[in-house]
C-alpha cells in the first residue's frame, strides 16, 4: 500500500523490484508532465521494462501544458513554471534524469548549480503610471482586519470551504492590498475562485509568504520548460525502450464496476482517424491526466486575434473525462472545471525582441541587462493600473537553445481578456499580436508616437487564449476531483492536476509529479515512501514567520484586535514571559 514518508532514510532508498511487475503492462493516455514522471517512476522504482510502457499522445510532440516551440508565427511560451526547494518529488524524479546538456550530471545537479551561481530575486515587482515603479517597498499592506480575514481563512475546514468563493471571504480589507496584487498576479487567482484552493496555497507555501514581494523564494530553469524538463525525460525513457504513440486520440476507457473493485477493461481510440481498441487485464495498467488547462488553447500571430473557443469538443480531454465519469461517481466531476470558461480564461503572449530598441525601457524597470544571460526581471512585473491586469516577465537569455544571439523573449499575460485595454481600446482576446505588444509597449512607459513602429518592426508578437487556464481554481468540494486511485481501482489511476492528493496545490509541477508517483507506486506496489508535503504550516517557526511578514514587521503586540481580545492576548503573553515560547517569538521577531 502507498504511504508517506520524510527524511533522507527513504529519499536515498531503492525499492526492490516489486513482485510480478515482469507480467505487467502500462498504458499512459497524454504524454505531459505527469504522464512522462509516471513513465519515469514505472522504469526507476517499479522496474518495469520500457517496451511494456506505452504512452498514447494525440498530439505529433509530448509535453501537454509544458511547451516551448518556434511556430510559423514565431517563439510560443503559453505559460511558464516557478519552482522551489521544496517541491519534494520533483526533486526525487530529477535527480535520476541525465542532462542533455552535460555528461554525468542530472537534471537536478544543473538546476540547483545554476540557482545558486544566480539566485532569483527581482528588483521591481510591480510598475504604474507607464513605466514608474509602484514602491510597494516588499510591503504587504493589510490592515488588521485583513491580517484576521486571511487568518480565519487559514483555519477554517476544508468541508466548510467546499464551493465558497474568496469574495464570500475576503472584502477590501484584502482585495484592496499589495496582498493581492502579489498573490493573485503570481497564482494567477480571481476574486470569485476557490477559497479552498486559497486556503491550500497559504498552508503549503506558508514558508515563502516573506518572499512572496520579491521571489527570492522562487527558482527557475535555464530554458524553456521544454528544452530543460521534457526533453531529458523524453530521451531517458526512449533510452529504456518505452514506446511512444503519437497521433493516437483516446475516445473513451470501459469499466468494468462492481461493489468489490473497478477494472478498466478496455481502451478505445483512433489512430490516424482509424479506430482501434486495447483490450485490458487486471495486469495492464492505465494512467489518465483528466482534463488541461491548455485545452482548446487557439494562437494568435502578430497580425491575428486568438479569439476565444470554450466549447468542449469530441476527442478532447474533457469529453474523455466526462465519457469515464458518467461510469462512476468516484471518477470526478469535469463539469464542475469546464463549463464556465469566461471565469477561467486568460491570454498570454511572447514578445520576440528583434534588435535593441525596446531593451533600454525594459533594463528601466528590472534595473537588469536582459542581455546578461542572468536573472532579469526575476518573476513577473505587474502593471498595477493596467485594465487588462498585465503582468511580464523575462527570464534568463536565450530562453531556446536556438534563439538568435541579441534577441529577448518576453512572456506576459493578461487575467482580463474581456475588457478594453488602456492603449489599445479592444478586448486582449480581439487584438492582434502586434496590437498586444503596444499596450505592453504604453505601460513600459514608451512614448507614445514611437509604439506602432517598434510593436511592427522591433519586435514579433504571438499571443494564446487560454479558456480553461485557471480551471483549477473553480469553487469545488470533495469528489468533484477524484482520488488518484479511486478507491477499488485495481488497475487505473487518475493522475496530473485534475486529479486530488492531499494538502499539495495544483498549478505546479510539483502536484503533477506528485499524482504520478503516487498512480505508479499504488498500482504497481512498489516499497517506498512517497514524499509527504513539505509540513511547513506545522513548524511553529514557519507560522511565526509568515505572520510577521504578512503583518510587514509589525509586532504582535501592535496588533489591536477588539476590547475582549487584547486582554486576552496580554494575559496569554504573561503566560508565555520567561519559557521557550517567549524565546522562538523573539528569534521570530513577533515581540
Amino acid at each position: 500500500m502507498m504511504y508517506y514518508s520524510s527524511g533522507n532514510y527513504e529519499a536515498f532508498a531503492r525499492p526492490e523490484k516489486p513482485d510480478g511487475i515482469e507480467n505487467k503492462s502500462a498504458y499512459l493516455i497524454g504524454s505531459g508532465l505527469a504522464s512522462l514522471a509516471a513513465a519515469c517512476f514505472l522504469v526507476r522504482d517499479a522496474q518495469m521494462e520500457g517496451k511494456r510502457i506505452h504512452i498514447l499522445e494525440k498530439e505529433s510532440h509530448p509535453g501537454g501544458a509544458l511547451d516551448g516551440d518556434k511556430m510559423i508565427a514565431g517563439y510560443v511560451m503559453r505559460g511558464g513554471r516557478e519552482m522551489d526547494n521544496h517541491f519534494e518529488c520533483m526533486w526525487d524524479l530529477f535527480r535520476s534524469i541525465p542532462s542533455i546538456e552535460t555528461e554525468g550530471v542530472s537534471v537536478l545537479d544543473e538546476y540547483y548549480w545554476l540557482n545558486k551561481k544566480d539566485p532569483n530575486y527581482s528588483l521591481c515587482r510591480a510598475t504604474k503610471n507607464r513605466g514608474e515603479d509602484a514602491k510597494t517597498e516588499n510591503k504587504f499592506g493589510l490592515s488588521d482586519k485583513g491580517s484576521m480575514e486571511i487568518m480565519k481563512l487559514f483555519m477554517t475546514t476544508d468541508e466548510d470551504l467546499a464551493n465558497v468563493k474568496m469574495t464570500e471571504i475576503f472584502d477590501d480589507e484584502v482585495f484592496k492590498t499589495n496582498f493581492w496584487m502579489y498573490w493573485r498576479t503570481m497564482f494567477a487567482f480571481k476574486d470569485d475562485q476557490s477559497a479552498l484552493e486559497m486556503k491550500r496555497y497559504m498552508q503549503r507555501f506558508i514558508h515563502h509568504i516573506g518572499g512572496l514581494p520579491d521571489f527570492k523564494a522562487l527558482r527557475f530553469t535555464r530554458y524553456n520548460q521544454y528544452e530543460s524538463m521534457v526533453l531529458p525525460m523524453v530521451k531517458y525513457l526512449e533510452e529504456h525502450g518505452v514506446a511512444f504513440h503519437y497521433g493516437v486520440s483516446v475516445t473513451n476507457v470501459l469499466f468494468d464496476i462492481s461493489a468489490e473493485k473497478k477494472q478498466a477493461r478496455r481502451i478505445e481510440l483512433l489512430r490516424d482517424g482509424k479506430e482501434e481498441s486495447i483490450d485490458l487485464t487486471e495486469n495492464d495498467l492505465v494512467f489518465y491526466t483528466n482534463g488541461s488547462n491548455v485545452e482548446n488553447s487557439t494562437y494568435g500571430s502578430q497580425t491575428e486575434a486568438t479569439g476565444m473557443d470554450g466549447e468542449i469538443h469530441p476527442g478532447g480531454t474533457f469529453d474523455l473525462w466526462r465519457k469515464i465519469s458518467a461510469q462512476d461517481p468516484s471518477f470526478g466531476k469535469p463539469d464542475k472545471f469546464c463549463t464556465n470558461p469566461e471565469d477561467s480564461n486568460w491570454v498570454s503572449a511572447t514578445v520576440n525582441t528583434l534588435d535593441e530598441k525596446i531593451l533600454p525601457y525594459i533594463k528601466n524597470i528590472c534595473q537588469r541587462d536582459p542581455l546578461s544571460g542572468k536573472v532579469v526581471t526575476g518573476g513577473i512585473v505587474t502593471v498595477t493600473d493596467s485594465s487588462w491586469l498585465l503582468s511580464w516577465t523575462i527570464n534568463r537569455q536565450p530562453q531556446y537553445r536556438n534563439q538568435p544571439k541579441g534577441q529577448v523573449l518576453v512572456w506576459l499575460y493578461g487575467m482580463f481578456s474581456d475588457k478594453p485595454g488602456d492603449f489599445i481600446k479592444k478586448s486582449m482576446r480581439e487584438c492582434t499580436g502586434q496590437e498586444i505588444c503596444e499596450e505592453w509597449l504604453y505601460h513600459l512607459g514608451v512614448p507614445v508616437e514611437e509604439i506602432s513602429e517598434l510593436a511592427a518592426h522591433s519586435a514579433n508578437t504571438v499571443p494564446v487564449m487560454m479558456p480553461f487556464a485557471s480551471a483549477y481554481f473553480q469553487p469545488r468540494e470533495a469528489g468533484d476531483r477524484p482520488l488518484v486511485v479511486p478507491e477499488g481501482s485495481v488497475n487505473f489511476a487518475f493522475i496530473g492536476n485534475f486529479a486530488e492528493t492531499p494538502r499539495d496545490t495544483v498549478f505546479t509541477t510539483e502536484y503533477s509529479i506528485r499524482t504520478a508517483m503516487e498512480a505508479v507506486y499504488t498500482l504497481a506496489n512498489v516499497d517506498r515512501g512517497v514524499p509527504e508535503v513539505w509540513g511547513s504550516v506545522f513548524d511553529l517557526r514557519d507560522l511565526l514567520n509568515a505572520t510577521v511578514a504578512l503583518r510587514d514587521g509589525k509586532k504582535i503586540t501592535d496588533l489591536h484586535l477588539g476590547f475582549i481580545q487584547d486582554i486576552v492576548l496580554k494575559t496569554a503573553l504573561k503566560r508565555v514571559k520567561g519559557t521557550e515560547i517567549e524565546k522562538l517569538m523573539k528569534n521570530c521577531r513577533m515581540l
